[in-house]
């Protein structure tokens, strides 16, 4: 199943539920805007290699669109057009003032010198800054991007346009980026986590917990995880797994990655184990923070198997609610740059911790009054609040 098929696929049960008619259906999954655009550049050799370049714009009826930059070999313009409707609904159900919008271009970044990524985020930012800008689209980081290729597209952009650092989120905190927004995906996953298993009356310390994935949004996960008494008894990256059913040493874990270019590879403090192994590991707590449809029996599981996993009893916490700490924390980003004012890290934090107390809530609540899934029950609430802005807007206007 492509991915836009598997997004509308959640989007039309939800809207099951809602009874929307077809043509209110049509109009809101359709996107605004699908550019395509042709990005050249040149390598270290001196050849130039084309690529094509990607920004889907979906909706904009409760604000500036937003959405992340990807540069992975995979990226095609329907997964940057699924991935732009997930983050209206992702937006919406976190109740942040924006749409959803997504881009990307099919390049390994791992293939390409520091010089190279510069180049081609460049050569991209000169075909789309016309389309993007702090009132209108904002992009963030997201898989193959970081806060370097931010401040890349922003300074490209404001030779434009001037200066205006609210253009882009997840910048450098030294170039008007926002303390805490690294951690901020991962840290949602785990505060969510919390949230969920104490709705369940299970205690940290018995919720053996696997982690899929050591990177950004993982080991921020895994710390806070671990900060909170949960035992986390595996964790992989691209390199392997690694288990220890007492209990991961998660510091030393992290510390080990930052002298490791960030790999787990080589780790002798736990039993290595084929990557696959984890996702069948005896635990009470499962999360997914790598690539999407991991789970087949950004979304990390596919249709077929949500609905095995809902016939089956095992509660799931929606994407577009587990992982809305990162757009959280880009809001909070563009609202510090529009008031040129900076937040203090205890503030981003209590601000992200009240911002996805209430969506969990509103989704928990919607979910127990329609009897229907997390996943469901949280594209029910996000679809009714972009209805309601398209039609206080005007539906044609």
């Amino acid at each position: 199943m492509r991915a836009s098929e598997s997004t509308n696929l959640y989007f039309n049960q939800a809207a099951d539920q809602l009874e929307l008619p077809d043509w209110t259906r049509k109009l809101l999954i359709t996107p605004k805007r699908e550019v395509t655009v042709q990005v050249a550049f040149e390598r270290d050799d001196g050849k130039i290699e084309t690529v094509l370049g990607y920004r889907v714009q979906h909706d904009n009826a409760r604000g500036p669109m937003k959405g992340g930059l990807r540069y992975h070999p995979a990226v095609d313009l329907d997964e940057v057009r699924a991935l732009a409707s997930l983050m209206t609904w992702k937006t919406a159900v976190v109740d942040l003032p924006y749409g959803g919008a997504k881009g990307g271009i099919g390049i390994d970044p791992r293939t390409l010198s520091k010089r190279e990524l510069e180049r081609i985020t460049r050569a991209f930012v000169d075909q789309i800054h016309e389309i993007v800008g702090p009132d209108s689209d904002i992009p963030a980081p997201d898989m193959g991007t970081n806060h370097e290729v931010m401040a890349w597209f922003r300074n490209q952009w404001e030779k434009y346009h001037g200066f205006n650092p609210a253009v882009i989120t997840g910048k450098p905190v030294e170039e008007y980026g926002s303390r805490g927004r690294e951690e901020a995906t991962g840290r949602g996953v785990g505060t969510l986590a919390v949230k969920m298993l104490k709705r369940l009356n299970r205690k940290p310390e018995q919720t053996r917990t696997a982690i899929q994935g050591f990177g950004n949004v993982g080991s921020h996960a895994a710390k806070y995880l671990y900060e909170s008494a949960f035992p986390i008894v595996a964790v992989s990256d691209v390199t392997g797994a690694y288990v220890n059913p007492k209990g991961l040493n998660i510091p030393e874990m992290l510390s080990y990655v930052l002298k490791n270019k960030g790999l787990l590879d080589g780790y002798q403090g736990a039993e290595r184990i084929d990557p696959d192994q984890l996702l069948a590991l005896d635990v009470e707590l499962l999360i997914p923070a790598a690539l999407g449809d991991v789970i087949t029996a950004n979304g990390p599981i596919d249709p077929e198997a949500d609905a095995k996993l809902n016939e089956r009893n095992v509660l799931v916490l929606p994407d577009i609610l587990a992982n809305a700490g990162g757009v959280t924390v880009s809001y909070f980003e563009w609202a510090q740059n529009r008031q040129h004012y900076k937040w203090t890290l205890d503030r981003v934090r209590q601000e992200l911790d009240r911002t996805l107390s209430e969506a969990f809530e509103s989704v928990w609540q919607e979910s127990l009054s329609r009897k229907v899934s997390l996943r469901t029950s949280a594209f029910m609430l996000a679809i009714q609040r972009v209805k309601r802005a398209s039609e206080l807007a005007g539906w044609f206007v």
